[in-house]
């Protein structure tokens, strides 16, 4: 009953129906304080119940699903008051832990060991409990309940044996504990337990003492808790009292016959109860001799002091029952210190009662002992409470998937259709009826206006009920979308056309109920490929042939039934598993029994199966199942039809070699996340299915961006900023050659290519004498402005014509021919279909009741819908594990008090999955063209095509641009409700209404939102990074702290130096942990963070689950996957570093003084200490060290280039770099972060793009948004840095050949355009930063740019956002450019020689400079020292063969500016620029406009 595993953000909602789920009771378990009750089923599932201890009636509150097997053993994980966590073991050797405040799965592993008794027991008396196991191995198992890890193992010396019971004590005055353990043979042995013992887990521990006594096969051992000296031991046979000490019988007494007792406990040091398989309880006093305050202990007892029965608890209304009730003891403190002794009973039909056992005084004891009686009196039980009672009580009945039409007929059999959004129901009565699955779900569920009834089609071919579905195509496009095949208890297969609604074959093949259908591997050959798979409750399996309409194998010689069906596709075997362990292979061509298999070898051919996984089509020469093969056996078997076939397909793959290799590629079996999709489920196969309607929120997000890009072009993606492919290949053209030579060589080629497309043209003309083509040409023109012009002035004229062109384009767009065209008001059918899943879940999902206003404008302008009824939502976590809420909790209560309170009150993970998806899909939304709902339809409107419109054109447009502006709004104040406001909207709901309900609001969970601090999808990152931060604002710097202290001992530390060798991911470092000593490794769980390394590039509509977040782990296989201490402290040591970076760089104070005074003083009262600029800055510097390691270690298996959490370290050192930037080495970070973002044109649409982007590119961007925030936040550290490094990198390339260095693989080499892009963002934002940094700049851009543009172009053609700058100039005759610096220097650089040669022109800030028009003179102004000078260079030496040298030849003190230029800028380059007007006069240009011509 596992619902579907994907790492995607999935909502469950369950569809119960009226119909009440079975519930046969095999374990109980109830918590200390008597509020909370978990009942296990023999179906696998767990029940959670509300107690009330008054009363002791309790009410189903939720299933916990995930068992395979049914429930042994419940036992506490803690021992604490409410029981906050649980443990349950199941037949089949597996153990979940889970969360009962929550409702996860916690942790969930699949043991050899299989477990028939499990006792909790805490060393010292702590809270933290360990789990003593027994069961079918001769040991017993010290087990951890959270990570369910073995931590100890008790074994025995002397005659080893299964453990039958269990004791755990420690005796009073003693520091050790004592472990008692009974055989099933009748062999006590005593352990004793010291703190040495608990953390020497390696070592086996042996048996101190061992006894053999008359006790075969027990079932329970319990020590007095009263006095710890007298133990009751309880067989089938007989009960029986030893002596702790020396283990002696003291009495015992035996079962009546038809009767077996179960279990025993001490009521009192001489009362014990004892209860019998048929679940009557006896309670009865023992003899003295049994009673350690008596005279008579451990002497032989007399014939007439024996056990004395003096009452029966038992039911009035007793009922036979299929299986054995469940039945546990336990204790009750009530309010005024009396102790309360209980007998809960759990029933095969989910009834669970409540005795109160009675307290017994020995004067009445006496009393009763002298009247004469044959029975003892009856009591019968304190409470009954049943799931079926509790369903009943329900008004209105809880909604079913047929609950719309009139019909009482249970579904037996549903399957959901999502490519068609069909629901495929089977019924009992043999019928079958698709349905509209959307529109039922929202009929089903929403208040809306309109009553349109889906359309219903009915196929009767059945004679029994429908046992089982299957739509072959979902899985594999090979079979025909139009097929249906159904199976039945009336022995019969269908074959159906679901498009027209009849029944194309009927297969009789098999003789009992279909019980499953399935489909053949991809590369089975291809008579197989045709073919399904059919299995039978008469033990048999068919390979049924839909082409040929005939059955290709029928397996029937099982004896047992059928468990497991298993291919090995290249040999052409079917394997089939049966329960009594034996493996029958088939040939599936010839349709032989192969061989059969026992044992050992038929679990390791099952296993082989598995791991023989392979792509290799089965029609290549090389594979096994080849047409020879066949033919071979066909010969064997003297099969005729073999032999032909096999021939045939041997022709077959000879003629058609080549275009085998193509076919079926397109394999759906793969989980691609869908949008919506509903599965029946049932607790066992005799009951009615109850469905779980599973939103995935991720897979919506995906495919509403996909649907609205698409719907675009080219040029309008470029307008909306979603792609800026132009942008960057500008800037990426700067960094590469730019010759001549290769431009003329581009140019005589695109000439030729014109000329032969002329002499083509002509060539066609000539040969068209009527004037064909020109006649087609215009015609095609005519019809392409009709057609414009039409929808142009449909557009203005109807506006409210979106169904109609809706389904004009469905009838279009069908003919396969014609693309169709899209145009205003009118969506292709899938968009629909898109849309209406989204306005359903946040229908469900909105926080209705808390804001009338928002209500009103999401009733109104968005187009949602109330819930008619609460709804039951679910929870998925680890391995598919499931948390479905029961109709029946709480009872009564109305929809606005659900949707305002209980909704959020359920479940943190709850509460965080809704609203995670309900901020994602607002904002999606928010950020799409205006898309609404009006009265149950879609209504959409584009911008319009032409810039040039009329003023009725605008006019009629104003309309739709309120609209727009209005729905936007709408959107965006949905998601400010639920990320700010939602827990004071729901705190003041509940004090203004209900200040005395027990309900209280389930906040989310920050460590869940740091674990999606970079999920893959970017809306649903933002979401969850501002759920986050709004969250982190909203609990304080106390409630920081509080965060701060607790995680802080998950984080690791690295010693000084941290020691990594640059860009070539180098790294030595040693990294202790804060709660332990040694070394300790960080590695990416790989349950916890996305592991996206090696996974190609995809696009949106090949999109799967490639990550893992919180709740999921990617389908692994419970039984492979071990947890241990290890991988939960890596998890921690994860979600640490992602905390502690958030809110460092969030909440920590900014290094440098750059802010304003007040905001600088709100930041402070803000910051978490460690995070400051006080002496305590650890917590910066050990959380700085840890992001840096992930940004810089080198790939590897535990910590892949490319995943979740080294995005999210990149991200974080953006985001704090202010914080980080003393802790770090710089240009690393720099470097680290360019390497990434080198193929950034290449990967990246834009920074805004929605869609999810493969692992590289998701990397990429993070890092160029990284990029941006540091250089934006210190410009000048990341100038100087790359400058530093530029000035390493001239230095290594003068070099180069000496020491055989490649640097076009160097990351400055590669990240040109990164850079540039970098300085030319800086340049547009913050021009004073960078003015004081000119000639660093100057030398970044030279280096990334190549020369050869700057031979025949100017620079402010080449990089024009350098030239705003008057301290920088260019001379393109003698390729030289100046730049003036702050200290006052001239920075002259040679494009020939590339060299730079220095000045020291003024000894005060340089203002402008210029070169004259012939490059001869050079003007430089310094409006601080009031100063012109012009420069010269000329050669010295003899003939002018010398060096050459710049001089100044003139200087003239110029007049200050004027007090209005100065007051009003800040900037120098602002103030004034110099103008040559010839090659002798100099002007300059001050910023008021005025002018001073100086002569040279």
């Amino acid at each position: 009953m596992a619902g579907p595993v994907s790492p995607h953000l999935v909502i469950p909602m369950m569809l119960w129906g009226e119909t009440p789920p079975s519930h046969c009771i095999s374990a109980i378990q109830i918590s200390h304080d008597h509020c909370t009750l978990v009942t296990g089923s023999h179906d696998g599932q767990l029940c959670v119940w509300a107690m009330d201890p008054n009363t002791y009636k309790a009410t189903p509150k939720c299933f916990l699903v995930g068992h395979t097997a049914p429930i042994v053993c419940l036992v506490a994980a803690k021992n604490t008051l409410e029981m906050e966590c649980i443990v349950s073991s199941s037949e089949n050797g597996e153990m979940c832990t889970w969360d009962l405040i929550d409702g996860q799965c916690i942790e969930s592993v699949k043991l050899h060991q299989i477990h028939s008794h499990i006792q909790s027991y805490s060393f010292g008396g702590t809270e933290d409990a360990s789990l003593f196991c027994i069961g079918n191995y001769p040991e017993i198992l010290v087990i951890d309940p959270f990570t369910l890890e073995i931590i100890m193992n008790l074994t025995s010396r002397v005659h080893p044996d299964w453990m039958a019971a269990i004791h755990v004590l420690r005796p009073t005055r003693r520091q050790d504990d004592v472990v008692l353990g009974l055989t099933t043979s009748g062999v006590v042995k005593v352990w004793t337990v010291g703190a040495q013992d608990l953390n020497n887990s390696g070592e086996p521990i042996l048996e101190h003492e061992s006894k053999q006594i008359r006790c075969l096969n027990a079932t329970s051992m319990t020590c007095c808790l009263y006095n710890q000296r007298t133990v009751i031991i309880v067989s089938p046979k007989t009960w029986q009292i030893y002596d702790a000490g020396d283990f002696s019988l003291l009495c015992s007494m035996s079962s009546k016959q038809g009767e077996s007792w179960v279990g025993g406990d001490f009521l009192a040091t001489d009362r014990i109860i004892v209860w019998n398989t048929k679940g009557t309880a006896f309670v009865y006093r023992l003899p003295t001799n049994c009673v350690v305050e008596s005279k008579d202990f451990h002497n032989k007892s007399s014939e007439e002091d024996l056990p004395f029965l003096y009452c029966v608890l038992k039911l009035s209304d007793e009922q036979k029952l299929p299986c054995p009730p469940s039945i546990r003891c336990s204790l009750v403190v009530k309010e005024d210190g009396r102790l309360v002794k209980l007998l809960l009973r759990g029933d095969a039909n989910g009834r669970v009662s409540v005795f109160t056992i009675p307290e017994v005084t020995d004067n009445q004891l006496e009393q009763i002992q002298q009247l004469d009686f044959d029975n003892p009196p009856n009591m019968t039980s304190e409470s009954c409470s049943s799931i079926s009672d509790s369903w009943m009580a329900i008004q209105p009945k809880p909604i079913g998937i047929l609950s719309h039409m009139d019909s009482t007929i249970p579904v037996t059999s549903s399957l959901y259709i999502t490519t068609q959004n069909r629901l495929v129901c089977g019924r009992a009565d043999g019928s079958i009826v698709l349905l509209n699955g959307i529109a039922t779900l929202k009929l089903l569920l929403l208040q809306q206006t309109f009553t349109d009834i889906p359309d219903v089609l009915t196929l009767n071919g059945h004679t029994g009920r429908v046992t089982c579905l299957l739509y072959p195509y979902q899985l594999h496009n090979r079979y025909d979308p139009e097929q249906l095949v159904s199976g039945g208890a009336d022995f019969t297969l269908c074959l159906w056309n679901i498009s027209s609604g009849t029944l194309l074959q009927k297969f009789c093949v098999q003789v009992g109920e279909i019980a499953q259908l399935l489909v053949p591997p991809a590369n089975s050959s291809p008579r197989i490929l045709q073919c399904i798979c059919s299995v039978a409750k008469d033990h048999s399996v068919s390979l049924i042939s839909l082409k040929e309409r005939k059955c290709v194998l029928l397996a029937s010689r099982h004896l047992f039934p059928v468990t497991c069906i298993k291919w090995r596709p290249l040999d052409d075997f079917m394997m089939v598993a049966c329960s009594d362990g034996t493996l029958y292979v088939w040939q599936m061509e010839t349709g032989q029994l192969d061989r059969v298999v026992h044992g050992m070898s038929a679990e390791e051919i099952l296993n082989a199966c598995d791991e023989s996984v392979s792509v290799i089509p089965s029609f290549q020469e090389g594979g096994l199942a080849n047409p020879a093969i066949h033919f071979f056996r066909g010969l064997k078997h003297r099969n005729i039809s073999a032999i032909r076939h096999a021939a045939l397909r041997g022709l077959n793959q000879l003629q058609h070699a080549n275009a085998s290799n193509n076919q079926d590629s397109g394999d759906l079996s793969k989980d691609r996340g869908v949008p919506l999709s509903i599965q029946g489920l049932r607790s066992n196969t005799s009951e009615t299915e109850f469905h779980a309607v599973f939103f995935d929120a991720e897979a919506l997000v995906v495919q509403l961006l996909h649907e609205e890009y698409s719907l675009m072009s080219p040029n309008t993606l470029e307008n909306h900023g979603l792609i800026n492919q132009n942008e960057y290949q500008k800037v990426a053209a700067l960094t590469h050659s730019a010759s001549p030579d290769a431009q003329k060589k581009i140019a005589d080629f695109l000439g030729k290519v014109k000329d032969k497309a002329g002499d083509m043209e002509r060539r066609l003309k000539d040969k068209d004498k009527h004037g064909i083509l020109a006649k087609v040409r215009e015609s095609a023109e005519n019809m392409q402005h009709k057609i414009q012009s039409r929808n142009d002035g449909l557009n203005a004229k109807y506006p409210d014509r979106g169904a109609e062109d809706e389904r004009d384009g469905a009838s279009v767009g069908s003919s396969g021919s014609t693309r169709h065209r899209q145009v205003p008001n009118s969506l292709p059918t899938d968009w629909s279909l898109t849309m209406e899943i989204a306005q359903l879940l946040l229908s469900l999902l909105h926080g209705w009741t808390l804001d009338a206003d928002l209500d009103h404008a999401c009733q109104s302008r968005l187009g949602l819908a109330k819930p008619k009824s609460p709804i039951c939502f679910g929870l998925i976590s680890r391995s598919g594990h499931m948390m479905l809420m029961l109709p029946t909790w709480p009872a009564g209560e109305s929809v606005e008090h659900f949707t305002a309170l209980s909704h959020w009150s359920i479940s943190s993970t709850l509460t965080t999955n809704h609203l995670l998806a309900i901020v994602a899909l607002s904002n999606t939304l928010m950020s799409m063209n205006t898309t609404a709902f009006s009265d149950g339809k879609l209504v959409r409107q584009y911008p319009p095509r032409d810039a040039k419109r009329s003023g009725d054109d605008r006019k009629a447009e104003e309309p739709f641009t309120v609209h727009d502006v209005q729905t936007k709004q709408g959107w965006s104040l949905m998601a400010t409700l639920h990320c700010v406001l939602l827990p004071d909207k729901v705190c003041e709901f509940q004090h203004l209404r209900h200040p005395s309900g027990l309900e209280t609001f389930r906040k989310a969970q920050i460590e869940m939102l740091a674990r999606r601090w970079q999920d893959r999808c970017l809306e649903i990152r933002e979401a969850a990074q501002a759920l986050l931060l709004a969250e982190l604002e909203r609990i304080g710097v106390d409630g920081r702290k509080a965060v701060v202290d607790h995680w802080a001992t998950f984080l690791p530390t690295y010693a000084d130096p941290f020691t990594i060798a640059g860009p070539s991911h180098s790294v030595g470092f040693n990294a202790n942990n804060l709660t332990g000593s040694g070394t300790q490794n960080l590695s990416v769980p790989s349950q916890q963070w996305g592991n996206d390394g090696g996974s190609p590039a995809r696009s949106a509509g090949e999109y799967d689950a490639e990550e893992d977040h919180d709740d999921e782990d990617d389908g692994e296989d419970v039984a492979l996957r071990r947890p241990s201490r290890s991988m939960e402290l890596k998890r921690r040591q994860a979600t640490s570093i992602v905390l502690l970076g958030v809110i460092g760089a969030e909440f920590g104070q900014d290094v440098g003084d750059n802010k304003k005074t007040s905001e600088t003083e709100t930041r402070k009262r803000k910051t978490v200490e460690g995070f400051g600029l006080g002496p305590n800055q650890n917590l910066a510097r050990l959380t700085s060290k840890a992001l840096t390691y992930l940004l810089l270690a080198p790939a590897s298996p535990k910590l892949p280039m490319h995943t979740s959490l080294r995005r999210a370290a990149i991200d974080l050192i953006g985001r704090g770099f202010t914080v980080w930037e003393p802790h770090l080495d710089v240009s690393k970070v720099l470097l680290s972060m360019l390497d990434l973002c080198c193929e950034g044109d290449k990967l990246i649409p834009s920074m805004t793009y929605g869609l999810p982007l493969s692992p590289a590119a998701d990397s990429c961007r993070t890092s160029r948004h990284a990029l941006t925030l540091i250089a934006t936040a210190r410009p000048a550290a990341f100038i100087t840095a790359m400058a530093r490094e530029v000035a390493r990198y001239i230095t290594l390339q003068q070099n180069a050949q000496t020491l055989n260095v490649n640097l076009a693989n160097t990351t400055l080499a590669r990240a040109k355009p990164e850079i540039l892009r970098v300085i030319e963002l800086l340049i547009d934002k913050m021009q004073a930063d960078i003015s004081d940094l000119l000639v660093e700049v100057t030398d970044i851009v030279l280096h990334c740019v190549d020369h050869g543009h700057l031979k025949g172009r100017s620079l402010s053609e080449v990089f024009p956002s350098l030239c705003r700058f008057s301290q920088i100039t260019h001379c393109s005759s003698s390729r030289r450019i100046a730049v003036g610096s702050r200290n006052g220097s001239l920075a002259l650089y040679e494009l020939r020689g590339q060299k730079c040669q220095y000045i020291q022109a003024h000894n005060a800030e340089i203002t402008a400079c210029a070169f004259s028009p012939d490059g001869k003179n050079l003007a430089s102004y310094s409006s601080t020292e009031n100063r012109l000078s012009f420069w010269q260079q000329a050669a010295t030496g003899v003939f002018g063969l010398g060096a050459v040298q710049t001089r100044c030849v003139k200087t003239y003190t110029t007049d200050p500016l004027p007090p209005c230029v100065r007051s009003g800028n800040t900037i120098p380059f602002r103030m004034a620029r110099l103008q040559w007007h010839s090659g002798k006069t100099v002007a300059i240009m001050l910023s008021d406009g005025s002018e001073t011509r100086y002569h040279l």
